[in-house]
């Protein structure tokens, strides 16, 4: 296995000489950087496993991508009790807005419980969300994981408080009053009307219709991560401990 997936490592450790008094570090160097490789892989298949086997409930999948990140960091922030519920929300912002683009997902049973339309911020795009702040007034979406908080009663109904978890990235999300809400522009007859789904002030803002039944879901501690490809790092560089 080692000299199949790893052959340059094994070429470096094998070109040292016995006497060679690196040749100790270079094993143990080695021997830690097949692990991680290894960790990596197993995580990976894992996550491929569990998307592969997902009760879709006769919902469209979301992309394995952004699947994959939002399970890795479900599990961080689930280990670390962060978050407590085992439901996790994704919202894949690479898509057009006139497409479901937000799943709530029941990792206990691997279920997707909803497949909807979500706005994004007037200023993030028009069809495409690609602009995103995390300043107050900005009426841009911010990215990342965050815990969901509270519901309370706000100009727009029953609404769900955010607590963005990435410093200075989304972390100014309840200051700015960045909560999961219902309008009435996001609908099929406001993209009919319109070309594109409705805007929001930043908010991830959901059909009307079903606003009561996704905020009661996700509520008190579960994982919402909204996901675009133009950020790119690791799990442990992205969330604050």
């Amino acid at each position: 296995m080692i000299y199949k997936i790893y052959p340059l490592l094994v070429f470096l450790l094998l070109s040292f000489g016995k006497d060679s008094k690196n040749t100790s570090e270079l094993k143990t160097a080695t021997t830690r950087s097949i692990a991680k490789v290894e960790k990596k892989l197993t995580v990976d298949a894992k996550i491929e496993n569990i998307y592969y086997s997902l009760n879709s409930n006769n919902f469209k999948l979301p992309e394995l991508k952004s699947f994959s990140e939002a399970l890795k960091g479900f599990y961080l922030l689930k280990e670390r009790g962060i978050i407590q519920k085992n439901i996790l929300t994704l919202v894949d912002f690479s898509l057009s807005s006139n497409t479901k683009r937000l799943w709530v997902i029941d990792m206990t049973t691997n279920t997707i419980l909803f497949n909807s339309l979500v706005a994004h911020g007037r200023n993030t795009g028009e069809e495409f969300a690609t602009a995103f702040s995390n300043l107050n007034s900005s009426f841009k979406s911010s990215l990342g994981f965050y815990a969901t908080g509270e519901i309370y009663q706000g100009k727009h109904g029953a609404s769900l408080r955010l607590d963005g978890l990435e410093r200075g990235v989304n972390d100014n999300a309840r200051e700015r009053g960045v909560v999961m809400h219902g309008a009435d522009y996001v609908s099929e007859s406001f993209i009919r009307d319109h070309k594109r789904l409705g805007r929001s002030q930043g908010c991830p803002a959901v059909p009307v219709e079903l606003t009561d039944e996704i905020i009661e879901t996700i509520k008190d501690k579960s994982c919402l991560y909204i996901y675009h490809p133009s950020r790119s790092f690791t799990m442990e560089e992205r969330l604050m401990s």
